[in-house]
């Protein structure tokens, strides 16, 4: 089981991640690209579709039989891994080859706002630029940008995939 788990927790982690350094890296080359959440949140959909995998392939190792309890519990280890990759991704570009990140993104941010907008925009920009000073709240802040989605395909995959 734990050879499935790792398994495609890389494969899902190597897909979202790929996304993010390509998707990140063009960002900040071209200032006025503007990053589609479509595209990230279909790549994320993607990777989570290894826990899924996942949860099938061990019913098929337990001989078709698999309950709620032990299919979310192996959907949710993998969306758990393929996050953590995501995540330990996200930080070695931050540190490593972005570290300004948040003054370019917010400069993109405020471009883009409308004049309604603007106030908001500053305050939430404001907000994240504080946040990003402890590796901490970076951490938590990327997870719950990619987490919340693995445990819903994590729970859709164990539902359907039950069986006793």
């Amino acid at each position: 089981m734990k050879n499935i788990i790792l398994k495609n927790s890389i494969f899902g982690g190597l897909i979202v991640s790929a996304v993010l350094v390509f998707g990140i890296d063009y960002m900040m080359k071209n200032p006025d690209f503007e990053p589609s959440m479509v595209a990230g949140f279909i790549s994320m959909s993607l990777a989570f579709l290894f826990s899924v995998l996942g949860i099938y392939q061990h019913r098929k190792l337990n001989n078709g039989i698999i309950s709620f309890g032990q299919a979310f519990k192996t959907g949710l280890l993998i969306a758990f891994l393929i996050s953590t990759i995501y995540v330990v991704t996200w930080l070695v570009m931050y540190y490593n080859f972005y570290p300004d990140f948040m003054e370019k993104f917010g400069e993109m941010t405020l471009k883009r706002a409308s004049a309604e907008e603007l106030a908001a925009k500053k305050t939430e920009l404001a907000w994240m630029e504080k946040a990003y000073k402890s590796p901490l709240a970076i951490i938590g802040l990327t997870y719950a940008e990619i987490f919340p989605l693995g445990i819903v395909m994590a729970l859709i995959g164990a539902l359907i995939l039950k069986k006793k």
